[in-house]
This record gives C-alpha cells, sequence and structure tokens, in this order.
C-alpha cells in the first residue's frame, strides 16, 4: 500500500503529505488542515472565510457522492491509494452523468437512493511477518500524528491566502 506521492511548497517550506480541510472536532493531525474558531485578526479571517467556504463545497459534494454509493461510505484506511483514486473518480464520472441524464430527461421519476448494493469485501491476505508495506503504513501514521506540522502547514496556508485575499 504505497502512498500517492504529493509534493507542494507553500509560504517557501515543502511539503510531502496530502492534507484534509477539517472543521474544529477533529484532532490537531498534519493531515488536517482546521479553520481558526475565533479569528481575531483580519488574517486570520480571511483564513478561516476561505477555509470554511472550500470545505463546505467538498463536504456537499462528497455528501452526494455518499448517499449515492454505498462503496463511498465504508472505511477506507486499508485499501490502496490508486484502487480509492480510482474509485472516487469512477464515482464523480458517473455522479455527472447521472446528473447530465436528468437534466435532458426531468420527467422520469428515478430514485437513486433505493441503489444500495452489498458491499463485498476484498480478498485480503494474512500473514504474521510485517510487510513492507505495513512498516511504510506505521511510519505514515507517525508523521501524520505530528502537531508541529499541522501548526507550521496551517500558518503556511494563512500566509498564502493572505499574500492573495488580504485587501479583500
Amino acid at each position: 500500500m504505497k502512498p500517492l506521492p504529493v509534493r507542494f511548497e507553500v509560504n517557501g517550506n515543502e511539503y510531502n503529505m496530502w492534507y484534509y480541510l477539517a472543521d474544529g472536532i477533529y484532532p490537531s493531525l498534519a493531515s488536517f488542515v482546521k479553520t481558526i474558531p475565533r479569528p481575531l485578526s483580519q488574517k486570520h479571517r480571511t483564513f478561516a472565510r476561505y477555509q470554511e467556504g472550500v470545505r463546505k463545497d467538498v463536504e456537499r459534494a462528497f455528501g452526494v457522492l455518499q448517499a449515492r454509493w454505498h462503496i463511498v461510505r465504508c472505511p477506507s484506511r486499508m485499501w490502496d491509494p490508486i484502487d480509492l483514486y480510482y474509485i472516487m473518480k469512477t464515482c464523480i464520472i458517473l455522479h455527472n452523468m447521472i446528473v447530465e441524464d436528468e437534466r435532458e430527461d426531468m420527467l422520469k421519476d428515478r430514485d437513486f437512493s433505493a441503489r444500495d448494493n452489498e458491499y463485498v469485501l476484498p480478498d485480503i491476505v494474512t500473514s504474521r511477518d510485517p510487510t513492507i508495506e505495513f512498516k511504510v503504513f506505521l511510519e505514515r501514521r507517525v508523521d501524520i500524528q505530528n502537531r508541529y506540522l499541522h501548526n507550521k502547514l496551517q500558518k503556511d496556508l494563512i500566509e498564502h491566502i493572505w499574500s492573495f485575499h488580504g485587501d479583500e
């Protein structure tokens, strides 16, 4: 289970881990960028406004996919990231095709929420010996739990957004 490679730079600092926009209920992990609950400065208010707006857009889109396909609601931590990528991309494409079809034929009554096929887990190979993939998984987990990286990324994103939208 090799993670998809990622490398990006924000505010002059390089990062090599995906991150998710989150609200205050999530822990301060390196993989979550949370909003600022009570922003005091204009810079922090600007960041909070942008972060919350984008996060809500993603939540709405993901909610639509979860309502339509059971596989999106299932736990995915141990899935191969490439498989997750293709599953999500397929669900998004199918969703767009359905929306387009519904636009073309709005007179037909369709109930997509009734489609809830059973989810079948993939075959799992078990072993008592730790695999390289599992060791990498554990190392990444330690990286994700790094609070210093969480705070650093949030500060860098605040500066980045402020540099582009500070006068709004």
